[in-house]
């Protein structure tokens, strides 16, 4: 299938690309029409509510569900940590995947021990120079460091922002949600404010439409807009989750990403969150993301 084949997609409408405005776009909610009620921005004044009630002590819970439970990882990355030899069920090394256990069971992580807790949901604005690859023992600042002390749970990030990007970013110890949040198949919407180093032409605003190749196979936005009348600055819109996807894509026609803001991720934005600042989703954003409302 070629590039050219792919029907174009712009924001809005048929306008020429001189006119097309990222801030002519209307706003969505991503609860349909029902009105949301606007979170308050200072994390101190949410306290996580319980999700649901742990396990009953005799009920049975599949091992990597419960290692994602505990808050150090997905369930796929639960998987590769049991194949690797280093979980342990009351003393004994388990690598076969399936295996069933008890909630009172002792499971362990490196030998530390893991605890199942109650599902938090945080939502961030993400600084500069905090990287989000939490088991990275050189990084100086990471974003688990601007919820600790104010979020008993452990949490890690769902996918990843690179240490100069900023913007919404999830943070949570629920792996099925996890899941099912970064999965290619479930093609969570994302929007970028991206700042280049030159203007973007009208010839490459269509190429990233209809597709750049890169080294780990062809991509192009979903939607793409210059924002107001800086033609240096354009809205961006995509699905996928590779590595440093829009910086590549932008690179590769010969442009420098200055700056690079996430300022949607699953239809959770970052309103009312100053850099650094978080707070827990509603209960009414943790039901929409379980239900698959990513818009």
């Amino acid at each position: 299938r070629r590039f050219s084949d792919r029907p174009k997609r712009r924001f809005d409408g048929d306008r020429s690309a001189e006119d097309r405005r990222f801030s002519d776009r209307p706003k969505r909610r991503f609860d349909g029409d029902r009105p949301v009620r606007n979170p308050k921005p200072r994390a101190e004044e949410y306290v996580p509510k319980p999700r649901r009630a742990m396990a009953e002590e005799n009920e049975s819970i599949r091992l990597n569900k419960f290692i994602a439970n505990s808050g150090i990882c997905s369930r796929r990355e639960a998987d590769d940590y049991i194949v690797a030899g280093l979980i342990t069920v009351n003393g004994q090394v388990i690598t076969e995947l399936g295996t069933k256990i008890k909630v009172t069971d002792d499971v362990r992580f490196n030998g530390e021990r893991l605890h199942g807790e109650e599902k938090v949901y945080i939502l961030m604005n993400k600084p500069k120079d905090f990287v989000t690859t939490v088991t990275d023992p050189n990084a100086e600042k990471t974003v688990l460091d601007l919820v600790a002390g104010k979020c008993p749970q452990r949490v890690y990030p769902v996918g990843r922002l690179d240490k100069a990007t900023t913007g919404v970013l999830l943070l949570t110890n629920d792996g099925e949600l996890s899941d099912k949040l970064t999965h290619p198949s479930n093609r969570v919407r994302k929007i970028y404010h991206v700042f280049l180093d030159k203007n973007l032409s009208k010839s490459d605003f269509d190429k990233i439409l209809e597709g750049v190749e890169l080294e780990d196979g062809p991509m192009f936005a979903d939607a793409l807009s210059y924002i107001d009348e800086d033609e240096s600055q354009v809205g961006l819109e995509i699905h996928s989750g590779r590595n440093r996807v829009v910086r590549r894509m932008f690179e590769a026609l010969g442009y420098k990403v200055k700056k690079l803001d996430r300022v949607l991720f699953a239809g959770l934005t970052k309103k009312g969150l100053r850099r650094g600042q978080w707070r827990f989703l509603t209960e009414q954003e943790v039901a929409l993301l379980k239900m698959g409302q990513f818009e």
